[in-house]
């Protein structure tokens, strides 16, 4: 047996088999629950819940139905659940789920899929577990009380007997689901696997080239699609000359796709389709197309122009979003500190572009999508085909990295569209350019943040105001404010403790696809807030983290009651997850302590911020080298406390990337517009952080009891601001417009 948990790339024949023809989903837990049993064909793979199946093999199927990324989500899930099941990790075999109802949410984004998921796969874990103690005392005849299930077997200790899981399956799944009162959750000084660092379960087949992403999808009599697509959202094309592309060899044929009415949100968005026998044919046949594109409101946009007038809209009175005390009478010169910060628009970047394939047959669409939302993608193909969605089957693969532009389905229905016009299955690969120009960008933005200080430092009062293209104009038509849930992504959610504090917004209207990108609006927020933060702690002679933790005050739960807001939390009760003032200052504290121990020397100089996002509080400390206009960063420190943490390995992992993912967009992250277009087109001027400019990173986990906070994106919101805090503190510059390419020599 490998010392690797296997996963089973199963075919679409060998899933059939598995969980029948509706589409990949094992039976669901009880109807206490409001989740019903279904049969397999497969009848010596015996389910137990929608999760769980036991094969007489000995062997237990686990399914995940959450998108793997590299996050290890298809490690981190099955770990929850073969834990209360009691399974033996290495006879554990990982099942992807597809899209599917009956698993509720499977939107692998805002860092939710453990933190949403927890407590749920727990009791599918004990379901099971109590299906097969049940069937072992019916077998011996003795009361259920007596038996215990450990390491992959049922024991009876009286009698010292035992048997196999292998050996119960059967027998187990014909008994009655028990209801929630029956399950016994382990307490948790019994945990085998939460907890543990664990390999990912993908890693054999990443290592060895066999794993499946949406790039690799193969179809007996497939065509290839390049899309044409417009370069000025809003544009359409007026006229079409392909007579050159027709001719192109392997070229098959040439489809024109509609522009898409109203707002863009999740539709194609239009343009024209090159199909071809291969991927080479189709970009090559692309090439000689000549187009024509109508005129669009958005032709003129000019992203330097529009970051200027942001600037100017956060510099006047807004819309108040959130009060706390009364504002001041008068802001005298010599007593206050105000300061402006921008963050120009980012993409995603990630390594491997969009591909989805489709075919369509007259029974409904199947498609394979590196996606991270399947039931979106179901959704939103029935919708484009007139299909109803139990219609269309949808097939997960592995991503290659998504950062949130894999959950807007509008390639899949792209390739679904292409398919049922041409007749064939067609595989839709973006590329990088593509991915560059055409994507969901993250948001343009501008922040004015303004402080009364009294005569002995205090901070007696804050202001603070964001502009910002909102994400709600993707779905919207005529939306230029910002949303609730995007002011409290690290914006109207600061727990200080002040006499005065007040947030306003001001208008931003949008003039591209905006979407959520990793960390979604705790990039900008964080970095505006972290700088200025550190700019009061400079002109009032503290530390960074000691003006934190005046600002912060006494340690609380913070529920921002009476400030003219209700708060969000990232979908979450304050009730199970509080804004605790005291994690904040457990983060501050243990960074500091490791930054005292590794003092700057001359030239060099450590920067600090910390924020709360995704209901998990992160510290960050960085450290650089400054010599004349060249930067080095030579470390750095981060420290999370996310609750209970189920794979630490992944969890060390998250957070080394997101310092990465943080230091390329405060670096190197810059996307422009001229006349309406995106004027980067690769990654020779949409650049990535390189191996040498990459620091020591060291990152702490704290040691928790609570409930699972988020992983993946609260690692990336204190970065920049550490980062150009750091370069202050080396003797450089205050930089408050990212991104320091500008600046800098990297």
């Amino acid at each position: 047996m490998s010392r690797f948990t296997a996963v089973e790339n199963f075919s679409r024949r060998d899933v059939l088999k598995l969980f029948g023809a509706s589409g990949g989903a094992l039976m669901l837990g009880s109807s206490a629950l409001g989740w019903s049993p279904m049969s397999l064909a497969q009848d010596k793979l015996q389910p137990l819940n929608l999760f769980i199946a036991v094969g007489e093999d000995d062997k237990v199927y686990l399914t995940c139905h959450r998108s793997e990324m590299g996050q290890g989500i298809r490690t981190g899930i099955p770990q929850v659940l073969a834990d209360e099941l009691e399974a033996d990790w290495d006879k554990v075999v990982v099942v992807q789920g597809l899209a599917d109802k009956r698993y509720g949410s499977q939107n692998t984004d805002g860092s939710r899929s453990i933190r949403k998921h927890y407590d749920r796969m727990r009791q599918m874990g004990a379901m099971a577990r109590t299906m097969l103690e049940q069937a072992a005392a019916e077998h011996w005849q003795v009361p259920v009380a007596e038996v215990s299930a450990k390491a992959h077997r049922v024991t009876h200790k009286a009698s010292d007997r035992s048997l196999s899981y292998g050996e119960l399956a059967l027998a187990a799944s014909k008994l009655p689901l028990p209801d929630e009162s029956q399950l016994r959750l382990k307490p948790r000084e019994e945990f085998t696997q939460i907890g543990q660092s664990r390999t990912i379960v993908d890693m054999d087949a990443m290592l060895d080239g066999s794993a499946i992403y949406g790039q690799d999808i193969r179809l007996e009599g497939m065509l290839y699609a390049a899309i044409a697509r417009p370069p000025v959202l809003g544009s359409q094309a007026a006229s079409v000359d392909d007579k050159k592309a027709r001719a192109f060899p392997g070229v098959v044929d040439i489809i024109s796709l509609p522009a898409p009415k109203g707002a863009p949100a999740f539709q194609p968005l239009g343009g024209v389709a090159v199909l071809a026998n291969n991927s080479w044919s189709a970009l090559e046949g692309r090439k000689v197309l000549t187009i024509q594109w109508q005129q669009s409101p958005n032709d003129k946009h000019d992203s330097q122009a529009f970051i200027a007038t942001l600037k100017q809209r956060v510099r006047q009175s807004g819309k108040v979003r959130r009060e706390l005390g009364q504002p001041p009478a008068s802001w005298p010169e010599e007593r206050t500190l105000s300061a402006d910060y921008t963050v120009p628009y980012l993409a995603h970047a990630m390594m491997e572009p969009p591909a989805a394939t489709a075919r369509v047959s007259k029974d409904g669409c199947e498609i394979w999508a590196c996606s991270q939302t399947p039931q979106s993608t179901q959704q939103n193909v029935a919708a484009a085909l007139g299909l109803k969605e139990e219609q269309v089957k949808v097939h997960v693969t592995l991503l290659g990295g998504g950062f949130g532009r894999k959950s807007k389905p509008d390639f899949s229905v792209e390739a679904a569209l292409l398919s049922k016009r041409s007749g064939k299955p067609v595989k839709v690969f973006w590329s990088r350019e593509d991915e560059l120009q055409n994507g969901y960008l993250h948001a343009i933005s501008a922040q004015h943040y303004q402080a009364l200080l009294s005569d002995n430092g205090k901070v007696e009062a804050l202001l603070s105001r964001t502009a910002f293209p909102s994400i709600s104009s993707t779905f919207a038509e005529g939306v230029d404010e910002p949303s609730d849930g995007e002011l409290d992504l690290g914006f109207i959610d600061l727990p200080f403790q002040l006499p005065s504090l007040r947030c306003e917004t001001a208008k931003a209207e949008a003039h591209t696809r905006i979407g959520w990108l990793r960390s979604v609006c705790n990039i900008q927020h964080a970095f505006g807030i972290g700088s200025f933060v550190d700019e009061l702690a400079l002109r009032t002679g503290q530390s960074c983290p000691a003006m934190w933790r005046q600002l912060l005050g006494q340690p609380r739960v913070e529920n921002f009651a009476d400030q003219g807001f209700k708060y969000g939390n990232y979908g979450e009760e304050l009730s199970r997850h509080p804004v605790d003032v005291a994690r904040y200052l457990t983060v501050i504290d243990a960074a500091e302590k490791r930054m005292a121990q590794s003092p700057a020397k001359a030239g060099e100089g450590w920067g600090f911020a910390v924020h709360r996002s995704f209901v998990s509080y992160v510290a960050v400390a960085i450290k650089v080298k400054l010599d004349g206009e060249r930067l080095q960063v030579l470390q750095a420190i981060s420290v999370l406390d996310a609750g209970t943490v189920v794979n630490p390995d992944r969890v060390h992992s998250q957070l080394e990337g997101a310092v990465i993912f943080g230091l390329s967009l405060a670096m190197l992250g810059e996307i422009s517009f001229k006349d309406g277009k995106v004027q980067q087109s690769n990654f020779h001027d949409y650049q990535l952080l390189r191996l040498p400019q990459c620091p020591e990173i060291e990152t702490q986990i704290i040691g928790s009891t609570e409930v699972p906070g988020g992983v993946g994106e609260p690692g990336v919101p204190p970065v920049a601001p550490a980062l150009t805090n750091a370069i202050v503190a080396a003797g450089g510059k205050r930089y408050r417009d990212l991104p320091l390419k500008q600046y800098l020599q990297l």
